[in-house]
Formats: structure tokens, sequence, C-alpha cells
């Protein structure tokens, strides 16, 4: 089945007329799958992070040994309407990295013209070969584990399983009208474009993906996109 082929599945029927779902006003249809969604979430995350917390020492250890300094990383994110929140991370590069290589590479990418950011596919705002990530920081996006913490900002209510990657401030900043869309739901650990090519993708791609998840959302979308992920971290395909 193309990329494609499977949202088209997933999302058919949604907007379909003359069914007794649509019906039943918009406002309460979002409220019940909000309610639902937080059920989800809560209901994955706690096994989830039960099961991995005996792990987080031994990646600790192995992030203090190969580059010395707080394991965790913990950096301002914009969630859900706009509101800041600290997302928290196995940290995968050099103490003290200076941000103005990504600040810079992040403006660059925002003001450039469509074809020359379709050009740059990489993870979102990612900087190619960015030496300020240590060899152990490559293995953990790689893996996909220097996610893990963020389950804890999925039990606070900052985020959610699925949904679009929260972004930075500065990032935020640059945003067109169109890419605000994505301040319309919570954040997720993973989400659309991470199961339709994730790192084959460019930034643009990325975000009209995120902006289609927001149009389209549902419980049967969210399932989806969660059954896609696990096998992809698993083969540890398109990662960066």
């Amino acid at each position: 089945m193309r990329e494609w082929e499977w949202i088209q599945v997933a999302t058919r029927g949604i907007t379909h007329p003359r069914t007794p779902r649509d019906r039943v006003p918009v406002r309460m249809r979002r409220s019940r799958y909000d309610i639902t969604k937080r059920t989800l979430d809560l209901v994955i995350a706690i096994p989830l992070l039960v099961l991995l917390l005996p792990l987080y020492p031994f990646v600790a250890l192995a992030i203090w040994l190969d580059s010395p300094g707080s394991p965790l990383f913990c950096q301002q994110r914009v969630g859900k309407a706009g509101r800041p929140f600290t997302l928290l991370k196995f940290r995968s590069m050099v103490c003290g990295a200076d941000p103005r290589l990504h600040e810079q590479y992040v403006h660059r990418l925002m003001v450039e013209e469509e074809p020359a950011a379709q050009s740059l596919a990489g993870s979102m705002y990612k900087v190619g070969r960015d030496p300020r990530v240590t060899r152990v920081g490559r293995i953990l996006r790689t893996t996909s584990i220097d996610e893990w913490p963020q389950l804890w900002n999925v039990l606070r209510g900052e985020m959610s399983l699925v949904g679009p990657r929260p972004d930075l401030p500065y990032a935020v900043s640059e945003y067109a009208s169109w890419q605000r869309k994505r301040l319309e739901v919570l954040p997720g650990i993973t989400g659309l474009w991470q199961v339709s090519g994730r790192s084959r993708l460019s930034p643009l791609a990325m975000m009209r993906l995120d902006v289609r998840y927001v149009e389209e959302r549902s419980l049967w979308l969210d399932i989806r996109i969660l059954a896609r992920t696990l096998p992809l971290v698993l083969r540890m395909r398109d990662a960066c």
C-alpha cells in the first residue's frame, strides 16, 4: 500500500454526508474525541513508562560516560494554542551546545522559496551532520530512545502520543498563517509525517502533513499512526 493510500483509508467517511455522526455538532464530536484520545494516551503511556523506567539509568550512564553533563535535556517548546511548556529528552548533544547554528538553519528553512526548501529533506529542523551531536547521541536519535522522557510530558497533559511535533519559539515566530494550524492540537511524540516518509520528506512536506492531520484527525487515524510507528522505530527506517 502506498504512503497516501492508508491515510485515505483511515480518514474515509470522516466528512461523508448524510450520516448520523454528521448531525452531531462539531464541537461535541471534538470534545468526545479529545476525551477518548486522552484516555488512550494514559492507557498506553503509563504501562510504557513503567516498562521503560528501569532502563533509564543505563541510558543516562551511557550519555554521561560519552559526554559528561546532565543526561536530560530540557527545552522550551510551543504547545497547543501557543502555550509554552518544557520538553524532556535524553541529551544527544554536547553540554552547552551553541543554539545559533540551529536557529540559522531553521530561519533559512522558513524563509526559503519552496523549490529550495523541498530539496532540504531531513527530520524536522535537524541539521545534517551536526557536529554538536555525540556518538551516543547518534544512536539515541537513530533508535528514538532520546524521545522516551516525553512520556512524562504526555502524562502531564502537555503532549499526546500522536500529533504534530512540538516546535521551537523562534520557529513558530517564522510561521506563515497556514502553518499556525499545527498549534490547534496537542503536540505529539509521533505523527502523520513520521509514518509517511520521516527523514525522506522536506520540512514543507512535513508541515503540510501536520496540517492535514489537524484537519482530518480521528481516533481511527491516531490508532493507525501508532500501529505504523512501532515497526518503523524497530526497523529504524528513515531515521536521522
